[in-house]
């Protein structure tokens, strides 16, 4: 049999990373993407420490022209992992509809312009999408306005087109992680200073990041969700939601359970209150 290739967006760090050299140590061919490879250090000394290669290659999720120009140097895809995205804290009133579009552009659009390009190569080997959202696609959290309403496109998104996808042969997947340990909060910039600019949001904010940092304490690693890729992308017939810890399956529970929505704002109400 010959080896399979998958793609997998946001690789210079994180759950991207790992499930980079997972795959590679299962004997897929990894393609490994990320917006500046000069960034690839440290992904290329993981996958050194594995005894693996890599194939590392420049693509941006949000431009349309590089995700084009990725896919064409392509001949066999088997599998896609949309893992790029970008975390955001702030609230309507405390920021611009820019700040928001932007984040829209990458944790959604970015999804699907990677979809769209790769679907007519994952037609022809009867492959499949599996799609990094997280808990935050499921259920709205304070101060993640942004990232939640991204989340939630692209989770309405892909349970729309897994059933259409299916008719052709792709499966479609979406795997939703909790708090993972990884670079994802130091690039948001979550810091006390985010409180000089939150005018009468200050104390829920504080209340916030604190509760933030606990959860945070106790994040799964992102080894530990590239294992479940990695099974999913070996799966012969994959789900389309897999929640990658119990901690996640409890807290999106709440929320797949709650038909009038009381229990998901009782439970978020307590992170920014005293």
């Amino acid at each position: 049999m010959s080896v399979k290739t998958v793609l997998i967006t946001g690789t210079s760090s994180g759950i991207g990373l790992a499930t980079a050299v997972a795959a590679a140590r299962s004997g897929w061919h990894v393609v490994a993407t990320m917006r500046d490879t000069a960034k690839a250090g440290a992904l290329d000394a993981a996958a050194r420490g594995a005894g693996v290669s890599l194939d590392v290659r420049v693509l941006d999720v949000t431009d349309p022209a590089s995700v084009e120009a990725c896919l064409a140097g392509i001949d066999q895809l088997d599998a896609v992992v949309n893992n790029a995205g970008a975390g955001h804290v702030g609230t309507l009133e405390q920021e611009s509809v820019e700040d928001v579009r932007a984040v829209m552009e990458v944790n959604f659009f970015g999804v699907l312009h990677v979809t769209r390009a790769a679907l007519p190569l994952l037609r022809a080997s009867k492959g499949r999408v599996l799609t990094v959202t997280s808990v935050g696609g499921v259920v709205g959290q304070p101060f993640n306005e942004a990232y939640c309403a991204a989340k939630f496109a692209v989770e309405g998104f892909m349970e729309s087109l897994a059933p259409v996808a299916a008719t052709t042969g792709v499966s479609v997947s979406v795997v939703e992680p909790g708090a993972v340990a990884s670079e994802f909060v130091s690039n948001v910039g979550i810091d006390e200073n985010l409180t000089d600019k939150a005018g009468p949001y200050a104390p829920a904010l504080l209340a916030y990041l604190a509760r933030t940092r606990n959860a945070f304490a106790n994040a799964q690693a992102p080894q530990d969700v590239a294992e479940q890729l990695v099974a999913l992308l070996a799966a012969e017939q994959p789900p389309f939601r897999v929640l990658t810890s119990q901690g996640a399956r409890a807290f999106a529970g709440t929320k797949l359970k709650d038909l009038d929505g009381s229990a998901v704002q009782e439970l978020t109400t307590a992170w920014v209150s005293d």
